[in-house]
Order: C-alpha cells, then structure tokens, then sequence
C-alpha cells in the first residue's frame, strides 16, 4: 500500500490482542482517502464486503486482486555471479517466454528470484507440459554453476504468492544467512550498515526478548516480522520507534511449542538471521530506473548491455503497467564496488538516456554498539500498559 509506520505497539494476552500503527504514505501525508481505508478494512478482516477492489498509491502503483492463471511464476535460488540475470532472461527469450514481472534479491553471494512469465504464442500462462520441462532443465542449467556446496534450484510456484514473503522464505530455506566471518567483518567495515541485534531472556514475563536497531527504510517492520514467523516464534508484545533516521524494534517471543530461547545457539540463530532479512532489501550499488514500452525480450537485451559493460544487479524489481515496462536495478562493477559513471553513460546512450534514468545511490549506515543502550526504551512499560488497557477492557486477568 506504499504506507510507512513510523511506530507501533503490538500486544496480545489471554486470546485478544491489541496492535496500534501509526502511519503515512510515504509523501508523509495522513490517509485522508477513503478508498484507501476501505481497501486496508477489507484486507485486515474488519469488513466483510467491499466495493473497493483496487486502489491507487500515493505513488501511483495498483493495488488489488490479482488472477492466479494470469502468469506462470517462477522460483530460483542459488549461487549469485555478475551476469546471471542476463542469461536467466535469455533463456526465457529464447524458449519466447514474455518477462511480466521480476524480482531479484541479492545477499552474501546468494541470490533468490521470483519470474512472473507468459506464453509469447497465446499471452497466457505457460501450459504446454513440454515447454514447462524444457524451462526448467535450462534454467536449472545456468543456476548448475554453484561450487560452494549448495546446489541451484529451479521451481514453479503454485497459487498466488506474496513475492517479497517468498522471496524471504527461499533466501531463509537456502540458508543466505550462514556468511563467513570474512563477509561480516567487509559488511561492517567498509559498508558501515551492520545492524545491532540482541537476545536475552526476560524471566520475569517468561519471554525472549529481542532489540534490534538499525538504519530505517520502508518494509523493514515488514522483514523482522516475516522471519520471526518463518522460524516458528510467535511475537506476543512488540514496540516499534523510528527518529527519522534509525529504527528501533523490540520483540517478547517465544516459540510456537511455548519455549523460549534456552541455548546459546539458537539465540545466535535468530540473530544472524534478522540480520540477513534487514540487509537483503538494502541494496548496494547505484540505482537505475528504466520506463519504455514494453516487447518481449526487453529484459534480455538490457541486462545483456549491463553485463557487456561489466554492470552486475545487486536487486532488481520488475514490473509491467499496461503497455509500459518499468523497472528498477541496482548495479555495481562484477566485484561489488561502485561503478564507473563513464560506464553508466555508455549505458545509457545505448539503451536510451530518455528510458533509462540514474536515480541515485542507496544509503546505509550503522549505528554505533556504545549508542545501543541509550536509544533502546523500556519494553516493560508496554507491556504493563498494554496489560492495563486489555484488564479494563474484562479480556485478561488482573496482572498486578
């Protein structure tokens, strides 16, 4: 819904709970359209009928229901290298497949992707058996390249899928979170984004805790909550804060058999994995932002001249709005470092200075460990208020 919370309360106890979001759309405006906050009563369950069936962002995407037999959707995980999403859309071209839609993460030399494709002959999903076996032992092909250990994989997703969810669910199932010290050490020395997780018990409350602090970015909420729920904990209290440059997040869990964390190892888990669901979304590298009319082979021919320039997608989002394709890439040189802008104006007066537009570099800071304890707040006051507010509302029992 292109909305950002700026802070949140998240509280449950004896079957109710209490979550409270403070919000804007990402102009900073309050919602004022009605539409709008029909579409997210709708969506939560609060109304069970609606007129509202798409709306309009206040960054003009559509949001609505989407037909699963629109596409055929594509999974793939495995080892990442400069140019692979080029020979990746190659193979769809050449099998005439039509890229529709496309996301792409990147992290610690792994890579997950989610291609929505249709049939070139009939505009619709691919259904030919034959077609659908020739797809995937090619695309199985190029992922084959992988000589740490952990082999590629090539997958068609059934139903409608949440991208960026599974996305989240396929970098966790393949393990992106196990780097080496060596990739730390370079994350946090020379990118300077390495974000402060920690994990303790509360015996009192009889719940883990966890405090995370980093730099702030739309969706980041979104990511903690996701993992935290793939690896079977349950967030019974959360508070969430933002100051306009850092967020603060600080979780009571337990797992969903009731325990909370007991070993070192798991805490150790769950902490190298929020810090790879926070730093797969941060993208590094110079941002580029391509609009023009759509045709098929289109995201064939563009990261074909990405990797003949030595470009190398770090992320890329792409997307189709009626006859118009308009994606966003993430670049860096094949060795991750910044590029070469006299390469980037290569680039684009071979792909069109009007269609492909340099839109900046993403940011990423890292808050000082001595900062930690200074900006964390007090989660026990949360929870003692939202215990107070769900008591006098008769749904618990007195906590004093």
């Amino acid at each position: 819904m292109d909305l950002i919370i700026s802070k949140a309360y998240i509280s449950s106890d004896g079957g109710w709970f209490m979550d409270v979001f403070h919000v804007t759309d990402q102009l900073g405006q309050k919602l004022t359209d009605e539409g709008i906050i029909d579409y997210i009563q709708q969506s939560l369950g609060a109304k069970q009928e609606s007129l509202t069936t798409e709306v309009r962002t206040c960054l003009g995407r559509t949001v609505g229901l989407q037909s699963i037999a629109e596409h055929t959707a594509i999974e793939l995980t495995g080892r990442d290298r400069p140019g692979l999403l080029s020979e990746v859309s190659g193979v769809l071209k050449d099998l005439m497949c039509n890229v529709v839609a496309a996301e792409v993460w990147t992290h610690n030399m792994r890579v997950a992707c989610v291609v929505y494709v249709t049939d070139e002959l009939t505009g619709g999903p691919v259904e030919d058996a034959n077609k659908l076996t020739r797809i995937k032992e090619q695309l199985s092909q190029v992922l084959r390249n992988d000589n740490d250990g952990k082999s590629g994989k090539t997958d068609f997703s059934l139903g409608l899928t949440h991208t960026e969810r599974r996305l989240h669910q396929m970098m966790f199932a393949d393990r992106d979170y196990e780097g080496g010290d060596e990739f730390k050490e370079r994350c946090i020395d020379e990118k300077g984004h390495h974000p402060i997780v920690t994990v303790h018990n509360c015996e009192e409350k009889g719940y883990s805790v966890v405090s995370l602090r980093c730099r702030d970015r739309p969706k980041l909420l979104f990511d903690t909550v996701c993992t935290l729920t793939d690896m079977q904990y349950v967030v019974f209290h959360a508070s969430v804060d933002t100051d306009g440059t850092y967020a603060y997040q600080e979780y009571y869990i337990r797992h969903m058999d009731g325990c909370t964390l007991t070993c070192e190892s798991e805490k150790q888990r769950v902490i190298q994995c929020l810090e790879a669901a926070i730093e797969r979304r941060t993208s590094e590298g110079l941002r580029l932002e391509l609009s023009t009319s759509d045709r098929v082979g289109l995201l064939s021919d563009v990261t074909r001249i990405f990797r003949e320039n030595g470009l190398s997608v770090a992320r890329a989002d792409v997307s189709t709005r009626g006859e118009k394709a308009v994606n966003v890439f993430y670049v860096t040189d094949t060795a991750g470092n910044p590029v070469d802008m006299n390469i980037v104006e290569a680039v684009r007066k071979e792909i069109g200075l009007t269609i492909l537009q340099v839109k900046g570099v993403s940011e990423k800071g890292r808050p000082r460990a001595q900062d930690m304890s200074k900006s964390l707040f007090s989660f026990s006051n949360i929870v003692a208020h939202s215990e107070r507010f769900l008591y006098n509302l008769g749904l618990v029992r007195s906590f004093s």
